[in-house]
């Protein structure tokens, strides 16, 4: 499976920098001076490879020199590229409880009782933590988000396809959130 670890947001400077979003919890092992990097353009599958000369991180951003390209021109035709690996490559996780998210993603989410809840599509990662995107059992769309935390997400077993959770009372309501009245809370803006 292939997983993104970075995005060309835009060139920077004359030179031909990348301004490089990063989308890896090991930007230094990833982008390390020396590394090989396999590219693609979103929607194509033609991949290319690059070779670090050069990183550098730049007001909270991530700069990067790649063999090869080395005025804006060419930094300009780079904007969008996808820097891809393959989830085979990955090295396991030495914390039990520590996870890559192609491992959650297609897990059978059940409670603790053993009543099914639906399928992980998808970790949203926000400002406030981690969320398991689920689509219910025997629904097409729809999703309910769940933190993914200690406190709701009792246990989690990749080998054997499932997660277990707890949740507070209400989270699997479909009107989790509407007020008494039917009308949305506007607090959370909905």
């Amino acid at each position: 499976m292939e997983l993104v670890v970075g995005r060309v947001a835009k060139s920077h400077g004359i030179r031909g920098e990348v301004v490089v979003e990063v989308r890896t919890d090991e930007p230094e092992k990833r982008f390390a001076v020396g590394a090989v990097l396999r590219g693609r353009k979103p929607r194509e599958q033609n991949l290319s490879t690059y070779t670090v000369e050069a990183a550098r991180e730049h007001s909270g951003r991530l700069l990067l020199c790649l063999e090869g390209v080395s005025d804006r021109t060419g930094a300009d035709a780079l904007r969008g590229m996808l820097f891809v690996i393959d989830s085979a490559d990955l090295e396991p996780s030495d914390d039990p409880d520590e996870f890559y998210d192609h491992e959650l993603e297609g897990l059978s989410v059940r409670l603790v009782d053993g009543t099914e809840v639906g399928t992980v599509v998808e970790v949203l990662h926000s400002a406030a933590g981690e969320l398991l995107s689920i689509r219910r059992a025997g629904e097409q769309s729809g999703e309910l988000l769940v933190p993914f935390v200690a406190a709701i997400v009792t246990s989690v077993s990749v080998t054997g396809g499932v997660i277990e959770i707890d949740p507070p009372e209400g989270l699997l309501d479909p009107d989790f959130g509407d007020s008494a009245d039917g009308i949305r809370d506007s607090a959370h803006g909905k």
